[in-house]
């Protein structure tokens, strides 16, 4: 894990280089400080020798000067190694994330992904930048600051002998009690950002069904998960403070104790036992920098199994060795084809089971089905969001599977159930389609998405700025502007999922209407819930339970089908009735 981590220094390795050389170089300066002040006590102030005292004194300014200067440096490059080095772990994480199937993505939810490039970065940025930065300092300060001591006095150097290895054992007990605890913690986090996310996304769901009072119970309920787990960790983490505390000053007391005696006996001069204590100051403060980067790269330890755990997700659905780039045509076939959600499931858990279709280029394909009968999950296999489990997909003749995944998705627009905008123009929206598209380009997609009337009604006209979601159209409009978005694509098959559920019967017609004159050659594939929307297509697939209950055109599988003769009648009935107490309506009036 290690070795993985530390290859994402990359370009800041020069950075990450200079900042312990800095350091040492402070600790050197800072080291010999307290030996010219003993040198200033013992040698010039009791000799009173005033040259010896201002020689002393000005090296002792210097080696001021040059510490401060140094820690500047190492404090400059160590910001700028740990900021890159976050940078290219957020880079690599979200890059990954791009490249997952959806079965990836269903693995890792949207919630601990962001905690992931978000919070456990951080946490791994602030002890990278401790490890390159105060681990060095402290072990070396601690080293000299030692040697120092040892050089003027061994039987004092006995005392941090004595004290290092019992923190030491103190502290190692600590991180492995700590651990387990702050794993859970993130773990928390993940579940806290999620009903945060949710409750942002949805505030008008929120404020129109008075759920206010449900939605900061079941924050509280998280919050307090996340507070008692946190506690826990941090209960035993606190352990380190006091631990510290009675080191120091039992040492700084032991040091006094024995440095008088000495100096009493005549073995060391005043000078030196006021260095030795200010080098026992630099070695107990190195001891205590020590601890505290030892409780935050606990911390960054869990952060950094996880930021791990993304990086090494493989994606489950990848380019064969040299996969076609091009799709011949709209044509679709699907042979014996089973599918399930996880390899884990059993065997008779199927979303999708035993599918067979033969869909010609250019025809219109409509899907009706209950809810829960795999309408998404059969056109989501077309462009390998998801591979078969069972049998095979043929898109122009080719398995899909021998296809390069980019050249697939860009032949075949799909627009999704939950289509969403991103923040931006209405323009930067549609140009998700193609990136090249001018501005008559967006106009006739528009037209023929009937979006183009709706927009030009706003002051900005194209320009004008959406919320992220797209929260400031409704849904109509939202869901026109995604299927205008996936026409600019000029794909060979066009997936509409429920797609239309929002417009009017009008405009939905009108929409069908210029798929077939506009887009003849393009294969036309529409889940519906309205019969009306999918009524004039070449075929209509009436899916139940994940198996094929009928295929056929309207008229067909009202003689043969009953499922679809039951929606149709429900629909036709109901709208008849509406036309009629219109009608009655009219008379009365």
């Amino acid at each position: 894990m290690l070795k993985k981590l530390a290859s994402y220094i990359k370009e800041y390795k020069r950075d990450t280089i200079l900042t312990p050389i800095f350091v040492i170089l402070e600790v050197v300066m800072e080291v010999i400080i307290p030996l010219l002040m003993a040198k200033i006590i013992d040698v010039g102030i009791q000799n009173g020798d005033v040259h010896y005292i201002l020689e002393m004194g000005g090296l002792l300014i210097v080696s001021a000067i040059l510490s401060l200067t140094f820690g500047m440096l190492s404090g400059r490059f160590a910001a700028k190694a740990s900021a890159g080095y976050a940078k290219n772990l957020r880079k690599a994480m979200f890059h990954k994330v791009q490249d997952y199937s959806f079965e990836n993505i269903d693995k890792f939810s949207t919630s601990s992904l962001v905690t992931r490039m978000t919070t456990d970065v951080t946490n791994v940025q602030m002890a990278f930048q401790m490890i390159i930065r105060i681990l060095v300092r402290g072990p070396i300060m601690m080293i000299f600051a030692l040697l120092m001591v040892m050089s003027i006095s061994l039987k004092l150097s006995a005392v941090f002998f004595v004290a290092i290895p019992v923190l030491g054992v103190i502290l190692f007990y600590i991180a492995i009690k700590a651990h387990p605890n702050f794993e859970r913690v993130f773990k928390k986090y993940d579940k806290l950002n999620r009903v945060v996310q949710e409750n942002v996304s949805a505030i008008r769901v929120v404020k129109a069904y008075v759920r206010e009072s449900f939605e900061e119970k079941k924050f509280k309920e998280v919050n307090d998960e996340v507070y008692t787990n946190f506690k826990k960790a941090e209960k035993i983490v606190a352990f380190n403070g006091p631990v510290m505390q009675i080191t120091i000053y039992t040492c700084i007391l032991l040091i006094s104790w024995i440095g008088t005696q000495l100096i009493v006996g005549g073995e060391m001069a005043t000078g030196q036992l006021s260095s030795i204590i200010t080098y026992a100051w630099q070695i107990l403060a190195s001891l205590m920098m020590l601890s505290f980067v030892f409780v935050m790269i606990i911390m960054a330890q869990s952060s950094a199994e996880r930021i791990i755990e993304v990086i090494d997700e493989e994606p489950t659905i990848k380019d064969k060795e040299n996969p076609l780039t091009e799709v011949k045509d709209g044509s679709i076939k699907f042979e014996n084809v089973s599918f399930q959600y996880s390899d884990e499931q059993k065997d008779d858990k199927f979303a999708l089971e035993n599918i067979n279709l033969d869909i010609k280029a250019g025809e219109t394909i409509g899907i009706i089905g209950g809810t829960g009968s795999s309408k998404s999950t059969l056109v989501q296999l077309i462009p390998r969001l998801y591979d078969v489990t069972k049998g095979s997909i043929k898109v122009g003749g080719v398995d899909v599977k021998d296809y390069e995944i980019h050249a697939l998705r860009d032949a075949v627009a799909m627009v999704l159930q939950k289509n969403v905008l991103f923040s931006g123009t209405i323009a930067e929206n549609l140009r998700w389609g193609d990136k090249e598209a001018d501005q008559e380009d967006l106009e006739e997609a528009c037209k023929l998405a009937q979006a183009d009337g709706f927009i030009k009604e706003f002051p900005s006209k194209y320009e004008t700025v959406l919320d992220q979601g797209g929260t400031n159209v409704s849904g109509g409009q939202k869901q026109r502007i995604c299927i205008a978005r996936a026409m600019l694509k000029k794909p060979k098959i066009l997936i509409l999922d429920d797609s239309t559920s929002a417009v009017d019967t009008k405009t939905d017609a009108l929409i069908r209407k210029a798929f077939r004159e506009e887009i003849p050659n393009t294969t036309k594939i529409i889940i519906a819930q309205r019969v009306s929307s999918v009524e004039d297509a070449d075929k209509i697939i009436v899916l139940n339970e994940g198996k094929i209950d009928g295929i056929g055109t309207s008229e067909e599988l009202l003689k043969t089908n009953a499922i679809y003769r039951e929606v149709y009648e429900s629909q036709m009935k109901g709208g008849d009735e509406d036309a009629k107490s219109e009608g009655q309506e009219k008379k009365d009036n």
